[in-house]
Formats: C-alpha cells, structure tokens, sequence
C-alpha cells in the first residue's frame, strides 16, 4: 500500500475510534462505525447497498461462494441487499478491529455516472473486493473526518460524497456501484426484494423469471453478477438467518424455525444450518443465548460489535 493512501486509512481509524459510540451523529453523513476489542464468531448479516471498509484488523465475509478474509486494503460494495455471514477474525493491540459502513444513494451515484466524461461505458467488474485509491481514500476519509464538524455536514456532506462516488467509479468496482443506481423495475432487485418479503414459498429460478418479467439465463446472469450467488443460494442464505434469528430472539424450537422461513424438511434445514454456521441448530440457539445471558444483554449483539472474545454476531446489518 502507498503511503498517501496508509495516511488516509490511519486518519479514518482516529476518527472512527473516537466516534464509534455516537451512532445518531455518523448516520447524518449515512456512516454506520464499529469498535470491536476481540474476534467475535461469524453471524448472519443483511447488507444494504453500501460501501463497506476496515481499517484496522481483519474479517471474513462468506457471499455465497466467496470466502475471503481482507483487512485495511480492500473495500467491499454491496450493490444491492445482500445476505453475508461474517466475523471479525484479527483485531489491532491498541485499536482492535475498525470499519464503517456508508449508505449508497442510488440519486446520487446516477448524477455523478450521468455527468462522467464516457458516460457508463464500464467493464465487467473484477473481484468481489475492491483496492484503495490514494485519491479514493482521501476522498473517504474527508467524509469521515467530518464527524469531528457536525456544523459542517450539511454544506460539506453532499460535496464530499459526491466526490466520493466519482472515485469509486473510477475502481474496477464501478459497475457493482452503478448496479447501486438500479431503479426498482430492474431485475436484480426486483427479485431480491421478492425474496426477502416472500421467503417462505417454494421459489424456482423459473418462477422467479417469470416474477421479474425476464428469461431464466439473463435473470441467473444479473443476479450472479451483482450478488455472487444464484437466487437459489440466496434464498437459502436469508432462511438460514431469519430461522437463527428466530430461534435466538424469539426462543423458537428449530422445526418451527424451519417451517416458518420455508423448509420442509427437518433433516435438510439442520444440514444447511451445520455446514454454515458450525453448529446444529439447536447446539447454536443454546450456545448463543447462553452468551447473551452471559453478557446481560436482553437482544441480539450488534453485528461487528461483539462485546467479548468469541460473541455471535446474529442479525443486524453493520460493516
């Protein structure tokens, strides 16, 4: 990594340290902050369209097939709502693990495309995770030192975010943030957002193409390239987690867990269950609740901000 761009991940991780705990202050500039001390274990988390980055430690997100554990020299662009299971797997002695997470706003992202020398003539994007830009990273890091200068946001704010976008497009991550841009009639997140609402009937890629009112081989292209995954994998990937979260908030056995998000058989969900999150079901409620007792805490921990060595993260959306 360049030195100018070390610089501005450095002055990001002081601003983060210190902000983390005002979350009503870095959500005016649509900033999500996590502090966490200790590796916490991988959990459930529902990802908006965002920019996601670490700036100390490290931590290992699992989207679909991908699995890659990446620190302070990568960023991550969810284009649309995404399901990953995560953890943070490295922490700094002195500033433990550090990452925000930042709101794209698809107005926004189409203003700066619309108004770019070329227009949207983009490549096909490249890995999953993208690689810091000198110009990039002094871009974000501006954003985020405005936290120090809440009198400022509202003049500053929009400028910088603006500025922001522009050098994200020019990233090999550019089409995963112009996909961010994608009004609500496109195919991708239509069909994300069918999903999401309806998880429990019995989708097929074919029904789903005919939902989304496109063909079976351009609807498995898209939602490949913007999540990583099949619908089919999606799918069962936001079952997994809405039956955890059952099962640890609301206390419910795992069949009926099962049953309420849309599996029909027992044995496969406990199999799903076992190959993603290492435990059965039932061993993974009792451990986690157990945790939660443990640590007095009467909801679910939030998500990268395990308070104790080894915490589950279970549900809520966060860097």
């Amino acid at each position: 990594m360049d030195e100018a761009t070390a610089g501005s991940l450095d002055r990001m991780a002081e601003v983060i340290l210190r902000r983390s705990g005002d979350p009503v202050r870095a959500d005016r500039l649509g900033l999500r902050l996590s502090h966490v001390t200790a590796p916490t274990g991988l959990g459930y988390q529902h990802y908006p369209p965002s920019l996601s980055v670490v700036v100390a430690g490290r931590k290992r997100s699992v989207v679909g097939n991908d699995n890659q554990v990446w620190g302070r020299d990568r960023f991550f662009i969810t284009p649309v709502d995404l399901p990953v299971v995560s953890a943070v797997v490295e922490t700094e002695e002195q500033r433990g693990f550090l990452s925000a997470r930042w709101r794209l706003s698809p107005t926004l992202i189409a203003e700066v495309a619309a108004a770019m020398p070329g227009g949207n003539r983009l490549s096909a994007a490249g890995d999953r995770l993208g690689t810091w830009t000198p110009a990039l990273a002094d871009a974000f890091a501006r954003l985020v030192a405005l936290l120090d200068e809440p009198e400022h946001m509202a003049v500053l704010g929009p400028l910088v975010s603006r500025e922001v976008i522009l050098r994200l497009m020019q990233t090999d991550q550019a089409p995963r943030v112009v996909a961010a841009a994608l009004n609500g009639d496109a195919v991708v997140p239509r069909v994300v957002s069918l999903l999401t609402s309806r998880m429990a009937e019995p989708w097929t890629v074919d029904a789903l193409a005919a939902a989304a009112r496109t063909s079976r081989p351009t609807l498995l292209r898209h939602f490949k390239e913007a999540t990583s995954m099949t619908p089919t994998q999606y799918l069962k990937r936001l079952r997994l987690g809405e039956a955890r979260h059952r099962m640890i908030v609301l206390e419910e056995a795992a069949a009926k867990a099962a049953s309420a998000v849309g599996y029909r058989s027992a044995s496969h969900f406990s199999r799903d269950y076992r190959h993603l999150y290492g435990r059965t079901p039932a061993a993974d409620a009792a451990h986690t609740r157990l945790q939660l007792r443990e640590l007095g805490l009467g909801r679910e921990p939030d998500a990268d901000t395990g308070t104790a060595a080894g915490a589950t993260v279970v549900h809520d959306p966060a860097p």
